[in-house]
């Protein structure tokens, strides 16, 4: 996949999770923060990221950050995806369906704010296995990357679309 430029780009942030970790050491226990976030144009563009740090606010500055540096393109179908897939990452699958417009989007709050970051509007998903939630964010990036439009398939094959379109 081809990087974008975050600079260019008018982009989404949402929060998907924010995490307390603790280091047990001689003095006592270290406190520190993990924060997953998700960013996206809302037009088929979007980006994970995780940050770590002593404070939320740098933890999220450090997810964020991450996040721009990995936005990739996605296939679109209009406001749905152009067909069934799933994502997987370590235990975590994600099955992505289109739906019909009008439906909206039918997932939880981790799926959710990677779709909507994303710009998919009408879909349904589940979260299969696991419920971890940085795994879940991975795997339906991992699902969205793996999309194809029947045009995309087609010049690949080096057919016609109608060709294998019924």
């Amino acid at each position: 996949m081809n990087r974008q430029d975050a600079a260019t780009l008018d982009l989404i942030e949402k929060n998907v999770c924010i995490r307390t970790v603790s280091k047990t050491v001689k003095g006592g226990r270290i406190r520190r923060f993990t924060a997953v976030m998700v960013v996206g144009d809302g037009k088929g563009k979007v980006g994970y990221g995780q940050g770590k740090a002593a404070e939320v606010s740098e933890a999220v500055r450090k997810g964020l950050e991450d996040a721009k540096k990995s936005i990739i393109n996605i296939s679109l179908k209009g406001t749905t995806i152009p067909h069934e897939v799933i994502g997987e990452y370590g235990a975590a699958r994600v099955l992505l369906k289109p739906a019909p417009e009008g439906t909206g989007i039918i997932a939880g709050g981790t799926v959710r704010a990677v779709l909507e970051a994303a710009g998919v509007s009408n879909i349904r998903a589940k979260c299969l296995r696991s419920n971890n939630k940085i795994n879940i964010a991975k795997a339906t990036i991992e699902g969205l990357k793996s999309l194809r439009t029947a045009e995309e398939v087609a010049k690949t094959r080096g057919v016609s679309v109608d060709s294998f379109r019924k």
